[in-house]
């Protein structure tokens, strides 16, 4: 890549947080610039979504963890692996090469390498580093979907409130009416709470502050309440659906994270129910594990009546640009996958097959991973490929944070959205 052509990509990763590298099929991405977007009177805060990337000293001082000692492993005794891992084995092998040649491609990338050891403390966020918005009283005591499955859950609120916005007169003529601020209460579990003004909404729960991005909406509910997304009217259905299922995981079992659910509860997700009449592009994040994969591919998909299109991958890298672990260590690799498939709508008769745009696979996204399970906001990637009425209707099942235009579902949507992870900008407009 030319060096003007490098500065000009550069200068538009500051601003949109996408650094498309040169003609490979890999972008690297700042999940902060990208979700930045999403707000006009907040942003996402670097220190608190790169948590994990830096460690602090004593006396506050901050320190990036490159070149970090290596620790010394306990000598495993080698064992033959098993058909499937011999399965799971080939899909990287197969997949090597693709990872390989966009992990090279972005070590290239001089000028984008030497930003990232500063990439939480970037003079673009720098005039907000003394605003940061606190929380407006004690911690919740209990998580989210531990509150939402006690018997008072009906009964909880969560305060809305609404700035002054300033509107025309119905006429279109003389001065701008002044509205007054206000704010609306409503029930936070199993109800779909929205924010259909053009910024952000500062709610409160619980005493704590939660920032709701703008024309964003959620439902917080645990999968039995699932069926109550489901579009009233046909033409309302969605036709972006991305899927981070809380699959069964062991170490985040151990870590108590996050709840996990066996695979065949997925299979109840009415999905051709939730889709638009013109068809959906589905996007359904993945571990490495074969058996997983192959649930998908035999069961999951064909129960949703989702027809597999692509991959993308995710490539973790720390803040010195190596890769999180080796490529080729098998229970522990650096990267995940994004599978993608077209799906119609159940009871439409039209075969939409012949106008799902082909999908350009096997892109590879890099970025530094944030907190434990966080994927990257990849939505806007995927907007070029999706079916039907524009602007799309998008929703992310199991979500854990809000983006704005989408609606969000899971049991624990606000999780990210708590005022610590968000800098409030020094001039608000």
């Amino acid at each position: 890549m030319a060096e003007r052509e490098m500065n000009d990509e550069l200068s538009r990763f500051i601003e949109l947080g996408i650094f498309r590298i040169g003609s490979s099929n890999a972008i690297f991405m700042d999940p902060v610039r990208v979700l930045s977007a999403s707000y006009s009177r907040f942003r996402v805060s670097p220190h608190a979504y790169y948590s994990r990337s830096f460690e602090s000293k004593p006396g506050g001082e901050t320190a990036v963890s490159v070149n970090p000692r290596k620790r010394k492993l306990k000598q495993r005794k080698s064992y033959s692996l098993n058909e499937r891992e011999l399965i799971a084995d080939q899909r990287h092998q197969e997949a090597r090469p693709l990872l390989l040649g966009a992990y090279e491609a972005f070590l290239e990338t001089v000028g984008l390498l030497s930003f990232l050891p500063n990439i939480k403390d970037d003079p673009h966020y720098s005039v907000e580093n003394e605003h940061l918005v606190t929380s407006v009283g004690r911690e919740i005591g209990q998580s989210l979907f531990e509150l939402g499955s006690v018997w008072q859950a009906p009964l909880y609120e969560i305060s809305l409130h609404f700035r002054p916005q300033n509107r025309l007169a119905e006429d279109g003529e003389g001065s701008p009416i002044v509205q007054h601020g206000e704010t609306e209460v409503v029930p936070v579990f199993n109800n779909l709470v929205i924010n259909e003004t053009s910024e952000d909404v500062e709610a409160e729960f619980l005493d704590s502050l939660y920032i709701i991005p703008r024309e964003s909406c959620f439902h917080m509910s645990d999968l039995k309440q699932i069926q109550n997304l489901i579009p009233a009217q046909c033409g309302q259905g969605f036709n972006l659906i991305v899927i981070d299922p809380p699959w069964e995981n062991r170490s985040a079992h151990q870590k108590s994270v996050y709840p996990t659910l066996p695979n065949r509860y997925f299979l109840s997700i009415p999905m051709k129910q939730l889709i638009h009449t013109e068809g959906a592009l589905v996007a359904l994040w993945v571990t490495n594990k074969e058996k997983l994969r192959v649930f998908v591919e035999k069961e999951l998909f064909p129960m949703w009546g989702v027809r597999y299109t692509a991959i993308f991958y995710w490539l973790k890298v720390k803040v010195d640009g190596s890769l999180i672990s080796d490529l080729d260590l098998f229970h522990h690799r650096p990267y995940e996958c994004l599978l993608l498939g077209y799906s119609d709508r159940e009871g439409v008769d039209t075969d939409h097959h012949s106008t799902f745009k082909p999908i350009h696979g096997n892109q590879v996204i890099i970025s530094i991973p944030g907190d434990y399970s966080r994927k990257p906001p990849i939505g806007k990637l995927l907007l070029d490929y999706v079916p039907g009425p524009k602007p799309a209707r998008c929703i992310e099942l199991f979500a854990r944070e809000l983006l704005d235009g989408w609606t969000s579902w899971g049991n624990e949507p606000l999780h990210f959205q708590e005022s610590r992870y968000f800098l409030r900008k020094k001039m608000e407009e």
